[in-house]
């Protein structure tokens, strides 16, 4: 139990960094890039969150439900992060290094 408890904290602060980062970036790409971590993060807090629900704490067949749709709805949101994050991780790292030629 500990271990999940663990997981779901780094997850959500995993998010609030990203989510810093998002509002601190100049950089219209990097910004999508950014925003697809902190879905992958809040995905693994919401999936985590309701894997730690249904495995410790449900007792009724309404929160096995909601803990089913927790974990469902968070490994989505997870994946299409992945996704996001695949497609602009290479226009990411392309902008990264046109502003830092055009800096110096």
């Amino acid at each position: 139990m500990f271990v999940f408890v663990l997981l779901i904290a780094i997850s959500f602060a995993f998010y609030i960094f990203y989510k810093t980062k998002y509002f601190r970036s100049n950089r219209p790409v990097e910004k999508k890039w950014l925003s697809a971590k902190g879905n992958i993060a809040l995905g693994l807090f919401v999936c985590l969150f309701g894997v730690n629900h249904l495995v410790f704490i449900s007792e009724t067949a309404v929160s096995y439900l909601v803990a089913a749709i927790f974990t469902l709805y968070g490994a989505y949101f997870s994946w299409v992060g992945v996704k996001k994050y695949k497609h602009y991780l290479p226009f990411a790292i392309e902008e990264a290094k046109m502003t830092d030629d055009a800096s110096v």
